[in-house]
């Protein structure tokens, strides 16, 4: 069976890896050092188990299921005819990633396509001036990767049509549900909508129009509820593009257009207040309450996903 190739060995990598390894498609890790690719599988490997294995793999034992993948030195992996879909998620640096896709655009045969978990870094950029861009593209997933099924496919300017449908047909094969972005635009397409809401949530906390915890409140229960039935232009075909309209003149000219992030946000970050992980954001939180809301979290993503395959 053909096997997929992940680069890297971090929290995306795994949980990339893992997705495959659940739906039976065999991967290789490749790193920096050995230690961290078989880190990376073991993790991998307790991911894929817990979102649940299908086809053969829900047959095996775990010793089995890991004899069936591989963890090795990039630098060292010769084996590449074997391989569908070679995917890198190391690091956000630019020459990093610029340094590995010139690697690979010397040793991968030419009919692999290969993808880039950045989120940041468009594809044209890191795939500049090497002799097979033209099978590259931003393949971007979202935390968790395992979890949440989006991964968008970015095509770059000289990304050729017929490689980023591959990739598509791969992750439509594994359950994922892939978009492609046809311009290599910042953001992507995920990603602008997103910081689009969120320009104006934090705009409305700023101007002291509403609370952090009333902004959640406000998305969770009304058009977030619904989002996880139908998406944002679904929505609207079935109450009405002319109602929309209506109400566009009178809110459009008062949504927030800043370029640059709010004072608030930004004495947060001066302040080393970023979230969770610090301790502290717009409001404290204790290890018990990281731990409640992480554990709550991924509870409410795994009942959406189940929602998201009603059909």
């Amino acid at each position: 069976m053909n096997y997929v190739a992940v680069i890297g060995t971090g929290i995306m990598a795994a949980g990339i890896a893992a997705g495959f390894i659940s739906q039976n498609i065999p991967v290789v890790i490749l790193g920096r050092t050995k230690e961290k690719a078989d880190a990376c599988l073991d993790k991998s490997l307790t991911l894929a188990t817990k979102i649940g294995m299908t086809g053969a793999n829900a047959k095996m034992n775990a010793a089995q299921v890991k004899a069936a993948q591989k963890s090795e030195v990039l630098e060292d992996w010769l084996d590449w005819e074997g391989c569908e879909w070679v995917i890198e998620t190391v690091a956000e640096n630019l020459e990093l990633k610029q340094s590995i896709f010139q690697y690979l655009d010397e040793r991968v045969p030419a009919n692999i396509p290969i993808g880039s978990n950045s989120s940041g870094f468009p594809i044209t950029k890191i795939a500049s001036q090497l002799k097979t861009a033209n099978r590259m593209m931003g393949a971007h997933y979202f935390m968790p990767a395992e979890v949440v099924p989006l991964v968008e496919i970015v095509m770059g300017e000289k990304t050729d049509a017929k490689f980023a449908e591959e990739a598509c047909q791969l992750y439509r094969k594994i359950s994922k549900k892939p978009v492609l972005v046809k311009k290599d635009i910042p953001g992507f397409l995920a990603n602008r909508i997103q910081h689009a809401l969120m320009r104006e949530a934090l705009s409305l906390v700023q101007q002291g129009i509403a609370s952090p915890e009333d902004i959640d409140d406000a998305v969770r229960y009304s058009f977030g509820f619904r989002y996880a039935a139908v998406g944002p232009m679904t929505q609207k075909e079935i109450s009405g593009w002319d109602g929309m309209a209506n109400a566009a003149k009178e809110i459009y000219p008062s949504l927030s257009n800043i370029t640059t992030l709010p004072p608030k946000v930004v004495q947060l970050m001066s302040e080393g207040k970023t979230g969770m992980k610090a301790g502290e954001g717009f409001r404290k939180w204790s290890k018990q309450e990281i731990e409640s809301v992480s554990d709550l979290y991924s509870r409410r993503l795994k009942a959406a996903f189940d929602v998201l395959n009603i059909e």
